[in-house]
């Protein structure tokens, strides 16, 4: 599995999200969000039907009785019910077993300390685990650049 940590500096999770979470389902892939909180999951919720005036992302949350058959699913539990091939971790959210995902995405803010800290450990888990493990930041333009 591939695990990769997304460092924010310039924009907000609610502007970095939606454009990865567009390119896993161009790929086809279906997809969990997992977040610290409630709050934060019906946030997110809101904000996926809304973030662009010309488009939306199918999405459901795991209060839903069909959450299962959501392309994307925000969710603050560890198991894989829509089963995802990458799960996004967001806020310091701690992931269940990563076992049949393709890909975990951990993104955090380098504004938080607490999500910093999150991030740090987690990066020692995923090498410890012998997952393969990439490091992105944004740069001054918003653009990913791949750091290690």
């Amino acid at each position: 599995m591939e695990a990769l940590f997304y460092h924010l500096t310039e924009s907000t999770l609610e502007e970095a999200l939606p454009p990865l979470v567009e390119k896993s389902l161009e790929r086809g892939w279906r997809v969990a969000v997992q977040t610290a909180g409630e709050e934060r999951r019906d946030a997110l919720d809101a904000h996926l039907w809304t973030f662009r005036d010309d488009s939306f992302l199918p999405h459901g949350t795991d209060r839903e009785p069909n959450a299962g058959a959501q392309p994307i699913l925000i969710t603050t539990g560890r198991e894989n019910i829509n089963g995802a091939t990458i799960r996004f971790l967001v806020d310091g959210a701690e992931p269940g077993p990563l076992d049949g995902y393709e890909r975990a995405v951990f993104l955090f803010d380098g504004h938080d300390t607490a999500q910093l800290e999150a991030a740090r450990a987690q990066w020692k888990a995923m090498k410890a685990a012998g997952h393969t493990v990439t490091y992105w930041q944004q740069g001054p333009d918003r653009r990913w650049q791949k750091k290690g």
